[in-house]
Parts: C-alpha cells; sequence; structure tokens
C-alpha cells in the first residue's frame, strides 16, 4: 500500500457505520491521487445471483452523469441506423462491427446498443461481450428500437448496475470534481434504484452492506438502515 493510502485510512474508523453524507465526504478527503479519481459504491445484497429470481440488474440516469465521456457502438441498420448517427453514436453498424470485435478482438466502446431484429446476429458475440459486461439488454435499455433516446439518456448519464457472483453491485456515481453535494443527489437516486429492484424472491436484510471509496482511496462503510435518508 502507498503512502497516500496509508495516511487516507487513519482517518476512516473501519468500525464505523457512517451516514451518506459523512461518508461521502470522507470519501473525497481520503482522494488524494493527481487525478480526477471516480466515486464508486459498492452494495452488498441479501440475494442469491446463482438463481435467476433473484437476479438484480437495470439501469439509471445520475441526475450529474458521472463525469467520463461514454463511447457508444450502435448495431442497426438502415434508418435506426441513421438515427444512432443523428444522436451522437460514435460507431455505427452492423456485420462489419461484429466481425471486427471477433476478429479483430476490438473493444473501443464502453456500451453496445443493439435494435432488437440484430439480436440475432448480436448473440454471435455473447461470449466475448458477456464477461465484460457489454452484452445488450432489454433491461438496461440497450435493446431498443428507440435508439435516440437511449443514447441521449446514455449522454445524459445513464449507468447499469448489475449484481456479480459474489452479490455485490459497484456503480460510479461520478468524479471528485463533483463534490459532495452533487455525489450525494447521484448516489441517492442510485440506492432507491436499486431498493426498487428487489426481487420478490429475496427473503431477509436487503441491504447488507454499502460502503464508497474513491479510485486510490480507502472504502469508507455506510449504515445500510440510513441509505435512503
Amino acid at each position: 500500500m502507498g503512502k497516500n493510502y496509508i495516511e487516507s485510512a487513519k482517518l476512516v474508523d473501519k468500525n464505523t457505520l457512517y451516514t451518506p453524507g459523512e461518508a461521502m465526504e470522507l470519501a473525497l478527503k481520503t482522494s488524494k491521487a493527481k487525478f480526477d479519481e471516480t466515486i464508486e459504491v459498492a452494495v452488498r445484497l441479501g440475494v442469491d445471483p446463482r438463481h435467476a429470481d433473484q437476479q438484480v440488474r437495470g439501469a439509471v440516469v445520475l441526475p450529474h452523469g458521472t463525469g467520463k465521456k461514454v463511447r457508444i457502438l450502435v448495431i442497426a441498420k438502415g434508418d435506426k441506423a441513421k438515427d444512432a448517427e443523428a444522436a451522437g453514436a460514435d460507431y455505427v453498424g452492423a456485420e462489419e462491427y461484429i466481425d471486427k470485435i471477433q476478429k479483430e478482438n476490438w473493444f473501443e466502446f464502453d456500451i453496445v446498443v443493439a435494435t432488437p431484429d440484430m439480436m440475432g446476429l448480436v448473440g454471435r458475440l455473447g461470449r466475448v461481450l458477456g464477461p465484460k459486461g457489454l452484452m445488450p439488454n432489454p433491461k438496461s435499455g440497450t435493446v431498443t428500437f428507440d435508439v435516440s433516446r437511449a443514447i441521449s439518456e446514455i449522454k445524459a448519464g445513464k449507468v447499469e448496475y448489475r449484481v456479480d457472483k459474489t452479490a455485490i453491485v459497484h456503480v460510479p456515481i461520478g468524479k471528485k470534481s463533483f463534490g459532495a453535494e452533487k455525489l450525494m443527489d447521484n448516489f441517492q437516486v442510485l440506492m432507491e434504484a436499486v431498493v426498487k429492484a428487489k426481487p420478490a424472491a429475496a427473503k431477509g436484510q436487503y441491504i447488507k452492506s454499502v460502503a464508497v471509496s474513491s479510485t486510490m482511496g480507502p472504502g469508507v462503510k455506510i449504515n445500510p438502515v440510513k441509505v435512503l435518508e
């Protein structure tokens, strides 16, 4: 561990569950890197991801965005391809991009949007896009004929949340430069969406633990009972 991390860790009491506001201030205070660090939230859920009826996945538009420029690839043809280009997608096409990904291992994009009629084609990429979390999905709004709306929402700060194998959801909520107030706005909107996405099959305590941290800083634990206060 680096000197800055060790110094930052001293400011955080590992045995304390902070309020969201206190945790956000600490995450900023312990962010000491020279670049504009990303602030990320990790939520451990009371679900068993091995069961299909306990999956937690969705997307939400953060009011202040993420501070990151997102490169969008749209798989579409005809008028929908023209719509995507007009809406500002970075890459628009069909077979040529499927081949480029398969044959050239090309991944110069952050998110993929596809029209439903192209999913048969996109399905060929399941093995490479799936593990990277890039596979288009109707639940996250990335499989749609309304490509213009999908692109505008992504550019406005739409983020996808998805529970991993360890029942944890990791989501960036902005940059250090946002300041505590904007980060808190984004945090609240994210947590409301995650709570709303609780599967009917999930029993017992749903929000097990919550932590916030900067890219290079220590995790700050948030009292799960107070996440929506």
